[in-house]
This record gives C-alpha cells, sequence and structure tokens, in this order.
C-alpha cells in the first residue's frame, strides 16, 4: 500500500466513525461531516490504487512483459 491508499483509509473509518457518532448524538452537522470525510477517504485511496497501478505497470514495462 502507499501513502494516499493508507490515508485514504483511515480517512474514510475515521468518517464512519464520526458519522455514526453525530447519529448517536442527533448531530446532524457531525453525520454531515462524517460522510463528507468518508467521500474524501475514498477518493484519496482511489488516488493511491491508481499510483499503485501505474507503478506495476512500469515496473512490468521495463521488465519487458
Amino acid at each position: 500500500m502507499n501513502r494516499d491508499q493508507v490515508q485514504g483509509t483511515v480517512k474514510d473509518v475515521a468518517g464512519k466513525v464520526q458519522q455514526k457518532v453525530g447519529e448517536a448524538t442527533g448531530s446532524v452537522d457531525q453525520q454531515v461531516k462524517g460522510v463528507g470525510k468518508q467521500v474524501e477517504g475514498k477518493v484519496q485511496k482511489g488516488v493511491g490504487d491508481v499510483e499503485q497501478a501505474a507503478d506495476r505497470a512500469k515496473d512490468a514495462d521495463t521488465r519487458g512483459q
């Protein structure tokens, strides 16, 4: 895993926790912030996935495969 994948996963999980806390306390604001953080995390993880795929393709190309 690369840095973006790890950070994205952490943000996604933190957002889920924040959303659940908002639900438990009745705070719509916290729920919305939690969902936003989840989206941000998923996007960042996706960027990391693309970077990793590009690195793997580059490695395969340099090996002549």
